[in-house]
């Protein structure tokens, strides 16, 4: 499969969701529970057009901002060394959007469950292979962990990425282990995620400046006349 067909499958999903919008439109009341608290209690609403069409809308745009990524980054041949994950991740992401938009949809038609399980569930998915598309990303300004650091040093990118790679697979055991306690659950996305953030930034600070402090301790071996 190559990088058109998994778009194509990508676009497969935006249509798909705006099927699922056109379908259900006339079963569905006025406003449309949108929002959910902690506890998976219904918490907010939107007026039924509104909900229908922004993750289908949202979707597409961010869809078409995907393709454009790998021809305007000046690191373009960097990107395309791993286009292959860089594909399934947006196939994925659609995926992700497309399974929260039926969500929504089932709920308001009537079928009751847990949400916030939903959400955890799909962003587990998401963030398992967030991890996988770290480990293989190579130097770019679009995609992947970018600090002033990581840009700066190949050495700081690759090794800030591998351990990037791992505290996201991390992080998606800590989300299904959340669904074990309920009304707390969330946290267990949250939290791990914010710290895999402030981690990886730290860590990139701290990985460059030690290559700076070392290479600035290399001893001279040019040859002084006196």
């Amino acid at each position: 499969m190559n990088t058109h067909q998994r778009f194509g499958l990508a676009a497969v999903f935006v249509v798909f969701s705006g099927i699922v919008s056109l379908l259900t439109a006339p079963e569905l009341p006025a406003e449309i529970v949108s929002n959910w608290n902690a506890a998976g209690e219904p918490s907010g609403t939107m007026p039924k057009t509104l909900a229908l069409w922004l993750f289908p809308g949202l979707t597409a745009v961010l869809l078409v901002v995907f393709a454009l990524i790998p021809q305007i980054d000046p690191l373009q041949e960097n990107i395309n060394a791993f286009r292959p994950y860089y594909d399934w991740f947006v196939v994925i992401f659609t995926g992700y959007m497309l399974l929260l938009h039926a969500g929504i949809v089932a709920f308001n038609l009537g079928y009751e469950f847990d949400f916030t399980y939903l959400v955890l569930i799909a962003a587990a998915g998401l963030l398992y292979y967030s991890g996988i598309l770290l480990t293989h990303a190579e130097r770019n300004w679009f995609v992947g962990i970018r600090t002033p650091w990581t840009l700066s040093s190949e050495e700081v990118w690759n090794r800030t990425h591998a351990l990037g790679g791992r505290l996201f697979k991390l992080t998606t055991i800590l989300t299904l282990v959340g669904l074990l306690f309920g009304e707390y659950a969330l946290y267990f996305l949250i939290v791990p995620t914010l710290l895999t953030t402030g981690i990886t930034v730290a860590y990139s600070y701290y990985l460059y400046e030690r290559i700076e402090r070392r290479g600035s301790s290399s001893p001279d071996t040019g040859v002084r006349h006196y």
